[in-house]
């Protein structure tokens, strides 16, 4: 089996359970923070540690982890993967630009000339846990092709929510840390020209980059993809030092990073009743972003790319397959709760943001679920998909 295949077979399989794990900490989480002791659950991650409260350190701290793990996955997809052909990355990567896109105008369209557009950029994610959780759902009447479509998609996605968060989401810029945090990354590089193969000379210049980015004004998980890109690609074997590493993160960043992060960031009081938190303009915005921005979008971009002759429909992929994928990458827990946090700072708003982000990508599962079923009615089992 060739190591891309097994590789991305594997990255499935964990990202669909880890899906499933993240729904389960995204319930328990709202669920405790609304119980008896609700107010105990929710005063817990707002804990004080230092100079950040504890769900400060997971989103600041292990979230770095994450993007590093992503890095590595845009690293591994524009070396070997669907974007290392040019015809082939242009399909997945126009449909990412459409639903980064048309999301964004639709939420401004509500929120333009108010302190909320801000948060343009919280509908414009796609969560890949989330997503391939539900898209496992039907089995293995699901087309390899679509998976890797919608797993592409997803990738690229999450590059331009790295770039929003880079240039939309700094302040207050230090040129002293920037500045040595560049330095950072150069060495890293230069390490990387020089061919060493050591991990901690990485590790280590990666925590030091962390640091100063922190303080630099700009998001301090962008280390972590720096980080990626710095780290030797090789020739991409089992044996090279990215691929070993991409490895070792799946489980960790899957079943502990991310449901600790769904756990700090989903203990959300509902003071008021949900259709009051779901009245305002930003919510709203948010909620027609991912459930109608985001397949429109796609799928937009999607007819404009294959009429232009400049990509074609993946194989047993037709536009209903293409339209349930669309939904489903209206998921956009992860990310969009991450930008959330960094274009608000009224607590009321940021808890009536997430509750929006939470009912629409339930409601942009449930649809692309059954859009999906029903594009695969009759439709029998793909041999080729294997273990998938």
């Amino acid at each position: 089996m060739p190591i891309i295949t097994r590789l991305f077979k594997e990255f499935f399989r964990n990202e669909k359970a880890g899906g499933l794990v993240l729904i389960g900490c995204t319930v328990a989480s709202l669920l405790l923070a609304n119980a008896g002791n609700g107010a105990g659950y929710v005063a817990f991650w707002e804990m004080p540690l230092g100079t950040h409260t504890l769900t400060g350190w997971i989103n600041d701290g292990l979230m770095a982890i994450f993007f590093l793990m992503i890095g590595l996955e845009l690293e591994r997809e524009l070396y070997q993967g669907e974007l290392s052909n040019v015809r082939d990355a242009a399909l997945p990567g126009i449909a990412a630009l459409g639903g980064m896109v048309v999301p964004a105008a639709i939420y401004l369209l509500f929120n333009h000339g108010t302190p909320a557009a801000s948060g343009a950029g919280i509908p414009m994610a796609t969560d890949i846990a989330f997503a391939l959780a539900v898209l496992s759902l039907p089995g293995r009447r699901v087309p390899v092709a679509l998976k890797v479509f919608l797993t592409a998609l997803a990738v690229i996605d999450d590059l331009g929510a790295i770039l929003v968060i880079a240039l939309f989401y700094s302040k207050g810029l230090s040129l002293f840390h920037l500045g040595v945090a560049g330095g950072l990354f150069g060495g890293l590089l230069l390490l990387n020209r020089l061919k060493v193969y050591a991990l901690l000379p990485y590790l280590i210049g990666g925590a030091a980059l962390w640091y100063f980015m922190l303080h630099s004004g700009i998001h301090a998980t962008i280390a972590g993809v720096l980080l990626a890109f710095a780290i030797p690609f090789g020739d991409g074997s089992e044996g090279s030092l990215s691929y070993r590493l991409q490895h070792f993160l799946h489980r960790p960043v899957a079943f502990f990073i991310l449901p600790l992060f769904a756990l700090a960031n989903t203990a959300i009081p509902i003071t008021a009743g949900l259709g009051e938190a779901l009245a305002h303009t930003y919510s709203w915005g948010i909620a027609a972003g991912l459930v109608l921005g985001k397949p429109l979008g796609i799928l937009l971009f999607t007819a404009l790319t294959v009429w232009l002759g400049l990509g074609r429909l993946p194989s047993g992929v037709g536009w209903k397959l293409l339209g349930g994928a669309g939904m489903l990458a209206g998921i956009g827990f992860t990310m969009s709760v991450f930008i959330t946090l960094l274009a608000f700072e009224d607590h009321s708003i940021i808890n009536n943001a997430k509750l929006a982000i939470l009912v629409s990508s339930l409601v942009a599962a449930l649809l692309g679920l059954g859009v999906l079923m029903w594009g695969l009615r009759g439709r029998k089992p793909a041999e080729e998909d294997g273990e998938l």
